[in-house]
């Protein structure tokens, strides 16, 4: 084999085949040239069986860059912008929750969108990519003016840095205990969160909004939850579609406990309640914050079968009334609700809070809930047995709407 070594080394002057020739040729007469040109024989076929598999290797290759480049030509189709992220970053940890986690949050923002704009042809979606200094950025998609909804919003948010104190005491006070070290709290924080405001008083306003939340404590453990949840607000009563969209979140709900639709339910019921009115924003739906158990897969999952409800749940409530007639004086209390969904923002909602005392914040996206119109009157109240008195009677008394 040493022999053959030799032969290939002088011989290896030119193209392989050339070489091999070469090493052959060269070989002395002779027991020790036969044994020589066996060796060359065997060294050559063991560099053709490395020559092929590299060659395979190679073709391999190329075909999985070739799937991943159509891959992301396939996601940056599906999105509605490029993700805070990276795509690539993102197909780099997509076992990672956090990864998986921002992709269902951009799916979940361009399946929302893309059905909107489909009910609203004329309009269209102004598409904002924002960066944070302190860390991460967002994806803000507002329509506006448009034929069916006079302002709809949903925005991506993928932020991380360190938690100011104000939050870090909001969290505490229900219930966080986060050590932080040198005053100090790293966190990671993701979302996507809508509102939609129709024109027609008979088309409900809908929010919903999904996130994760992640910090890392003194030690370096790291607390995790999910928040999110989906509710209607309308401003006349129509009890089929109450029935509806509830009964199509309690199905979301019911996939993985039966027990949680009754619990989220009422949660929503209490959590949109606006203490200086007595009465609650809108109908309700589903709330939930805090989740950390059973486990965070189990969560996630979850979180994922509410987020893909959001379209069937409220879609064909649009669909069925954005053509519907209405009078002035229609309008004129879609306005003053608008004013009661203004002060419940403003006041007592926790992702507004959160957004306005995170230095960095993008306050434009954090205020993209509320509505480009709305009016507060004095001492304003509607006739006894009006369908004005209906709906504030199920405001400030919910209802069971699945039973």
């Amino acid at each position: 084999m040493a022999a053959a070594a030799r032969l290939f080394r002088g011989a290896a002057r030119g193209p392989p085949a050339l070489a091999f020739a070469r090493a052959l040729g060269s070989a002395p007469s002779g027991p020790a040239g036969r044994g020589a040109r066996r060796a060359a024989l065997a060294a050559a076929g063991t560099l053709g069986g490395l020559g092929l598999a590299l060659g395979l290797w190679r073709r391999q290759a190329a075909l999985a860059a070739a799937r991943e480049d159509e891959e992301e030509k396939e996601l940056r189709q599906r999105f509605m912008a490029p993700p805070v992220s990276g795509l690539r970053e993102l197909r780099r940890r997509r076992r990672e929750l956090r990864s998986r986690m921002e992709l269902l949050i951009m799916e979940t923002q361009a399946e929302v969108c893309r059905a909107l704009t489909a009910l609203d042809p004329g309009a269209s979606f102004a598409v904002d990519s924002w960066e944070r200094k302190e860390g991460g950025g967002g994806i803000s998609c507002v329509l506006q003016d448009g034929e069916v909804f006079e302002k709809a919003g949903v925005n991506v948010s993928v932020v991380s840095g360190l938690l100011s104190e104000e939050a870090a005491r909001q969290m505490r006070s229900r219930g966080k205990s986060l050590k932080a070290k040198d005053g100090k709290l790293p966190f990671c924080a993701m979302g996507v969160s809508s509102v939609i405001h129709p024109k027609n008083p008979h088309v409900p306003t809908m929010h919903f909004n999904y996130r994760y939340f992640e910090i890392e404590e003194a030690d370096g453990t790291k607390q995790w939850w999910f928040g999110g949840g989906t509710d209607l607000t309308p401003t006349y009563l129509n009890e089929e579609d109450a029935v509806h969209f509830h009964k199509t979140l309690k199905e979301a709900c019911d996939k993985h406990d039966p027990k949680l639709y009754p619990k989220y339910k009422k949660w929503c019921d209490d959590y949109f309640y606006i203490k200086h009115r007595g009465e609650r924003r809108g109908i309700g739906g589903i709330f939930f914050d805090d989740m950390d158990s059973p486990s965070k897969e189990e969560v996630f999952q979850f979180v994922k079968s509410c987020a893909k409800a959001v379209v069937p749940c409220y879609i064909p409530i649009v669909k069925k009334h954005c053509h519907d007639s209405f009078t002035p004086e229609e309008k004129l209390w879609q306005q003053l609700r608008r004013g009661r969904y203004v002060e419940f923002n403003l006041v007592y909602d926790r992702g507004t809070k959160f957004g306005l005392l995170t230095p960095g914040s993008r306050i434009e996206s954090i205020l993209m809930s509320l509505p480009l119109t709305a009016r507060w009157e004095y001492m304003h109240t509607p006739p006894e047995s009006s369908k004005e008195a209906e709906i504030l009677e199920v405001l400030r008394n919910p209802k069971d709407w699945v039973h």
